[in-house]
């Protein structure tokens, strides 16, 4: 009954909106792409399918972040980290699948470990031909890193700007380590060429439509969980650390042991995100391992409202829809672009879009409520003052 209630309690219109939304767009979008004639003015075509999927594993990553960023006051620059070991884990599992298929038809070594003269398959490569197996690697590398990590930096107390560098020194770290050859995971190129995942040809329409589909779903039960967080009572605990993580700790709370299950839980989030995400893109490299991804996630959050659920969601699609169009009208000027909004949305909307939405909309309804009481109380206490002066003349 507890955690009906918290589900009840963290089901704001907003969240429920969000996830109707996503689950709607999860039926309509491979419907309208598979079973709609091309020439339809209602068809959605493959490729669009595919940018949009990508762009909810983007939502999912920035839900991440706004879990441990907007309610626990950790600013990550390492997201992107666990986003990627997410991706590959897939990607191993997309890569064993190839068989005999491969440029070099060697059933059991990948293309490039061929071309690197690898006499065997590494260790760490076993178990990658069952997708179970993968699954389970999704979700216990990116969480395993992020609870060793967050062990040491939140027990040494490590916040604020100092924790924002050395996450951000955790993915440039790995990503020096996985451009080596010698790591065994594709080195500068990655693992890319992939042929069929869970049997299914990864090129057709069906397996792209339900790729879509997968990610939305996934989506919306993101929202879900994060939702329940934050309106349980953990929730509340993670915004008092955020608020007052000194108060906390003299209250009785350990600060150290709530940031830790909220950045395990986040990059967790995160695998998953970057699972959906290298099928549909249909490589994995180092590049996305990169500083400079982690802070455009950060850009999104802020964009869309950190703190708020549904804001980082927004966020992410609105800023990646204007990446797709302006790379491609005036791709010279992107990353001006980016940097501009970003001092936009600081300067002129705190709070993101979504934060900025709801503080308006509170205001104008605290301004009503306050008129209402006022129309309501002004008679009664006018009559009051006739009574009281007519005593005084008395």
């Amino acid at each position: 009954m507890m955690i009906v209630r918290a589900l009840a309690d963290g089901f704001t219109w907003r969240v429920a909106a969000a996830v109707l939304v996503l689950v709607a767009a999860a039926i309509v979008v491979p419907v309208l792409n598979l079973s709609v004639p091309a020439g339809s003015a209602l068809h959605v075509p493959t490729y669009a399918v595919t940018l949009f999927g990508k762009y909810l594993t983007y939502a999912l990553l920035a839900l991440a972040l706004d879990l441990v960023w907007g309610y626990c006051g950790i600013l990550s620059l390492g997201h992107g980290a666990f986003f990627a070991l997410g991706g590959y884990a897939m990607g191993m599992y997309l890569m064993r699948q190839i068989g005999s298929r491969g440029v070099y038809g060697n059933p059991i070594l990948p293309d490039f470990m061929v071309f690197l003269n690898w006499k065997q398959l590494p260790w760490f490569w076993y178990g990658f031909d069952h997708f179970w197996v993968a699954a389970i690697m999704v979700l216990a590398v990116p969480g395993l890193l992020a609870f060793v990590f967050g062990w040491f930096a939140f027990r040494s107390r490590v916040t604020g700007v100092y924790l924002s560098i050395i996450t951000q020194a955790m993915t440039y770290a790995l990503l020096l380590a996985f451009f080596r050859n010698d790591m065994g995971f594709g080195g500068n190129n990655g693992l890319t060429d992939f042929k069929d995942i869970i049997g299914f040809d990864i090129q057709s329409d069906e397996t792209r439509a339900a790729l879509f589909a997968a990610s939305a779903l996934t989506l919306a039960l993101g929202v879900v969980l994060v939702a329940f967080f934050v309106k349980s009572k953990y929730g509340k605990l993670m915004i008092a650390v955020r608020d007052a993580e000194s108060r906390t700790r003299f209250l009785g709370w350990r600060p150290e042991n709530v940031k830790l299950f909220a950045f395990t839980a986040s990059a967790v989030m995160a695998g998953i995100a970057g699972a959906l995400y290298v099928p549909q893109v249909g490589i994995i490299n180092p590049s996305e391992f990169a500083p400079a991804n982690s802070i455009e996630v950060v850009i999104w959050t802020a964009v869309g409202g950190r703190a708020t659920v549904v804001g980082p969601i927004i966020g992410a699609l609105v800023v990646n829809w204007g990446k797709s169009w302006f790379t491609g009208a005036f791709p010279e000027f992107w990353l001006f672009a980016l940097g501009g909004l970003f001092i936009l949305v600081t300067l002129f909307l705190p709070k993101g879009i979504v934060g900025t939405l709801v503080e308006g909309w509170t205001a104008r309804r605290a301004r009503r409520a306050s008129a209402t009481a006022e129309k309501d109380v002004e008679p009664e206490s006018f009559g009051k003052d006739e009574e009281l002066r007519a005593e005084a003349a008395e």
